[in-house]
């Protein structure tokens, strides 16, 4: 659907205003598509994107600067999001043995598990292929990437 009607309003300055609320509206709706399942995981998105990072890390460990580094959410507080997920047994914390003051995060094996789980109810291709093609799907992500400059 058209962002005109979506926010039932076709009022902006130009084409580049309307990108914005465009991308920014996307970016909710995309967010509430993702919490239905988050939301049966009990999980966020930012502690999924986390589990994500570890996943791709495994079987060697991570600092929360390396999680910092790579999450979606800049502005997320990895430490916090790190002890929920120790809290929900999803990741372990233990004391770097080549430095000591650093802190190695890894996932632990339900953290795995519940991925595997999810990977295989919830695919992201099923929420855009239906509404644009696989090539359509790499010029949007050409075009985001050139926004970001």
């Amino acid at each position: 659907m058209r962002i005109d009607d979506e926010i039932q309003s076709s009022n902006f300055e130009d084409n580049y205003h309307k990108a914005v609320i465009n991308i920014a509206y996307t970016a909710g709706w995309l967010t509430n598509a993702f919490k239905y399942s988050f939301d049966k995981y009990n999980i966020t998105q930012q502690q999924f994107n986390i589990l994500r990072i570890l996943r791709g890390q495994y079987p060697k460990p991570a600092t929360i600067n390396l999680l910092k580094e790579r999450m979606v959410d800049k502005m997320s507080d990895a430490s916090r999001i790190v002890d929920r997920l120790i809290q929900k047994e999803l990741v372990s914390r233990c004391t770097n043995n080549k430095d000591r003051r650093a802190v190695d995060i890894r996932i632990s094996e339900l953290g795995l598990q519940t991925l595997e789980k999810m990977d295989k109810e919830f695919k992201t291709k099923d929420m855009l292929k239906d509404h644009m093609t696989e090539e359509e799907a790499a010029i949007l992500s050409d075009l985001l990437d050139k926004l970001r400059g």
